[in-house]
């Protein structure tokens, strides 16, 4: 009795037949489900959604919208964007270094500045894999102020920290990622403009 080892011709990875990629005029891919463009959309509306939430924490902290930030306590009025945050922070590692920098000129900048780019370039879809980057960056940062695998803060109470590592600074940067990796600003968004800018085309990391 003879076995027959048959070779299989390998031609990459292939998608499930409820998901495709689809090239675009401007070389990148999206992803969409097969005859219909649900998926993209929905990817579309947690993009502007998620870059909302950014956006609106921008102008909150700005202007003093009386939601997280009193009235009269903005960033305008003179307030800090970071002290109260960053000078309570009572967890982790970090905490000296945390405390160190909170309420710095140089730090509200930076913070305030992140905000308002993930926010734009969020709703807006344009330079996502930047978005990314940064996004990440900054989340990491704040997941580190929080430090969820703490139980307790050093004053001995509960850190009330639901599990020992997920949140919802990881759960941004995950979505983040996913919106540069399935180009997602295409979608309701200006991403094939701005693909198609010269300077964009000639580099790509700028998508």
């Amino acid at each position: 009795m003879a076995v027959h080892f048959h070779a299989r011709q390998h031609t990459g990875i292939h998608l499930p037949a409820w998901l495709k990629s689809t090239d675009l005029d401007d070389g990148t891919t999206a992803v969409t489900t097969t005859g219909s463009v649900a998926a993209a959309k929905s990817l579309a509306v947690l993009r502007i959604a998620t870059g909302f939430i950014f956006l609106w924490a921008f102008l909150d902290k700005t202007f003093g919208w009386h939601y997280a930030t009193a009235s009269g306590k903005g960033w305008i009025n003179g307030g800090s964007p970071t002290k109260g945050f960053l000078s309570g922070v009572s967890a982790g590692p970090l905490q000296t270094f945390f405390h160190d920098i909170a309420g710095k000129g140089w730090t509200d900048w930076l913070f305030m500045l992140g905000l308002l780019g993930l926010g734009v370039a969020l709703m807006s879809g344009i330079a996502l894999r930047i978005t990314a980057l940064a996004g990440t960056i900054l989340m990491a940062m704040m997941w580190a102020a929080e430090w969820p695998p703490a139980q307790h803060l050093t004053t001995g109470e509960p850190s009330m920290s639901s599990n020992p590592f997920m949140d919802y600074h990881l759960l941004y940067a995950l979505a983040m990622i996913t919106f540069a990796l399935t180009a997602a600003g295409t979608t309701w968004g200006l991403g094939r403009l701005w693909n198609r800018i010269p300077l964009v085309t000639h580099n790509p990391w700028l998508k």
